[in-house]
C-alpha cells in the first residue's frame, strides 16, 4: 500500500512560507515532502553542527541523526513553533551529546551568566582601522572561524544561532531551553570574547 500523499504540493517552486504545508504532508506520509525539508535545511543544520562540534565528521553524523530523529518523531511535532526551530533544537542536542562523548564529561548549557543590565554596552565598539587593509576576505573568514571555535560551547552555540543562523532571541531561548535574558547575556559575552580575540589577531597578526 502506497503512503498517503498530499495533493498538488510543488516542493520545488513553493514559497518560503510553505514549511507548514510540507510538514503536514510529511506527517501524512509524503516522503518527498520530508525530503524537501531536508533539502531546504541540511546545509544550515550541517553548518550549525560543525560550529558546535568543530569537527566535520561529527557534524555530518549530527546532521544525519537530527533529520532521522525529526522524521521518527514527526508525529510529536505540535506546530507551536517553526519546524526549523524544532529541528535546530534536535541538532543542538545531538551535537552536545557528541561533545560529551568526545570529552567524556558534561557540557552544560544551563549555567546562567550573570550580567547587570546597567553595565551592558549597547553595542560592541569597532576595533579601529579596517582589517580589510591587511587581510583578504578569505583570511578574515578563516580568522573568524578560528576564534569562534575557541569559544566555550555555551557561548559558541548562542553566537551561532543568533548571529550566524539569525534565529531570534526568543527562538534561540526555545531551542536551548533557557531564558531570553540568559540568551542576551551569553550573546553579549560571546561578542566581547570575540572582540578581544579579534583585537589580538589584528594588532599582532595571526600567530605562525
Amino acid at each position: 500500500m502506497e503512503p498517503a500523499r498530499a495533493k498538488s504540493i510543488d516542493t520545488q517552486a513553493s514559497p518560503v512560507d510553505n514549511e507548514s504545508v510540507l510538514v503536514a504532508a510529511a506527517r501524512a506520509g509524503d516522503i518527498s515532502a520530508f525530503e524537501a525539508l531536508v533539502t531546504r535545511y541540511e546545509r544550515k543544520i550541517f553548518r550549525l553542527a560543525q560550529h558546535i562540534t568543530q569537527n566535520t565528521e561529527d557534524a555530518q553524523d549530527v546532521a544525519q541523526e537530527a533529520f532521522l530523529k525529526a522524521f521518527e518523531h514527526l508525529a510529536e511535532f505540535q506546530g507551536n513553533s517553526r519546524f526549523y526551530t524544532w529541528l535546530v533544537r534536535i541538532a543542538v542536542n545531538q551535537a552536545l551529546m557528541k561533545l560529551r562523548k568526545r570529552h567524556n564529561k558534561d557540557v552544560s548549557l544551563d549555567e546562567e551568566v550573570k550580567t547587570e543590565d546597567s553595565v551592558m554596552p549597547r553595542e560592541i565598539e569597532d576595533w579601529g582601522p579596517s582589517p580589510e587593509e591587511r587581510y583578504t576576505q578569505r583570511e578574515l573568514a578563516e580568522i573568524l572561524a578560528r576564534v569562534i571555535g575557541e569559544l566555550d560551547p555555551p557561548f559558541r552555540t548562542v553566537f551561532q544561532l543568533r548571529d550566524i543562523d539569525e534565529l531570534s532571541t526568543e527562538e534561540t531561548a526555545e531551542v536551548l531551553g533557557i531564558s531570553v535574558p540568559a540568551v542576551k547575556s551569553r550573546l553579549l559575552r560571546s561578542r566581547l570574547k570575540l572582540r578581544d580575540k579579534l583585537n589580538r589577531y589584528f594588532q599582532r597578526g595571526v600567530p605562525q
